[in-house]
């Protein structure tokens, strides 16, 4: 059995939306986006996590933001931002105010896209300058820059 050799890092890709669904889903005013791709070490499975880890955000804002139209630039922020910390009560982010941690990202609106696919899943997204995860630079340049400044987060728990 799988689970018996790997234990918690089995993962499963599930070919079960359709297009229909995607748009339908961030065309809902209460959807949210967000991403269930698992960054964990990966030398047990192939050093192949779902494309999703990496693109889920980029095809939101290349895909459906840019390309179709299908919500506006300002929405789809919102659902990547404010909202998801606010549901969460996740005290201290989501937004750019004083006191707030800085979880930012430069983006090219014409540029950003994923590259991310079944066949090649861990390949960074086109047009994300710069990342900054409290305050901290952890994308340069479009290049991942080895800085790792992400925590676990708990609800109503400021830093």
């Amino acid at each position: 059995m799988l689970y018996e050799e790997y234990g918690n890092a089995v993962q499963v890709a599930m070919f079960y939306r359709t297009e229909e669904d995607m748009q339908a889903f961030l065309r809902h005013p209460l959807s949210i986006v967000g991403s269930d791709g698992v960054a964990m070490a990966q030398a047990s499975l192939d050093d192949r996590p779902h494309p999703r880890l990496y693109g889920t955000f980029p095809r939101v804002l290349g895909r459906y933001v840019r390309d179709t139209g299908l919500i506006p630039l300002a929405e789809a922020v919102r659902k990547m931002t404010g909202e998801p910390a606010d549901r969460c009560r996740l005290a201290g982010r989501g937004y750019l105010r004083p006191g707030y941690a800085a979880d930012l990202v430069t983006f090219v609106t014409g540029a950003v896209r994923d590259t991310a696919t079944f066949a090649a899943s861990n390949q960074l997204p086109e047009g994300i300058d710069h990342v900054l995860v409290n305050g901290v630079e952890v994308v340069t340049g479009g290049a991942w820059n080895g800085a790792t400044a992400g925590r676990v987060l708990r609800r109503g728990v400021r830093d």
